[in-house]
């Protein structure tokens, strides 16, 4: 688990799916592709109703690619093997593809959370 320091998702936790340590000829830096959580769960009380308790647990993803020097590592790990096959470099080539594969992250991620496992990752940075 990383968190991104730069851009439009800074300050959110993210996965690192893929990472190319050498660069690739489109991108020769070191960077690596990773899938987060753009809109993170909210709070959920015992008095709220199933019904709202299913929208407050909506977690909306993010995938992209970002350099190296923008993410910041952390203790967390997260195994997620479906993402994996979900996500390729090609993915980001067409937009309907990557809306694909953010339906597969985001299905992987709500079955995460409803679980209750890795309860850090499922909570805003507060700082």
């Amino acid at each position: 688990v990383v968190i991104v320091l730069q851009g439009r998702y800074a300050g959110k936790k993210a996965v690192i799916v893929k990472s190319f340590d050498e660069g690739t000829s489109e991108r020769p830096y070191p960077h690596a592709v990773v899938a987060g959580i753009e809109t993170y769960p909210l709070k959920v009380t015992k008095s709220m109703n199933k019904k709202k308790v299913a929208a407050r647990s909506h977690v909306k993803p993010f995938i992209k690619i970002v350099n190296y020097s923008h993410l910041m590592p952390t203790r967390y790990s997260l195994e997620l093997d479906d993402i994996k096959g979900a996500i390729s470099s090609e993915t980001f080539k067409e937009p309907s593809q990557r809306l694909a594969a953010k339906k597969a992250v985001r299905a992987s991620f709500q079955k995460r959370y409803t679980t209750g496992k890795n309860k850090w990752f499922f909570t805003k940075l507060r700082f």
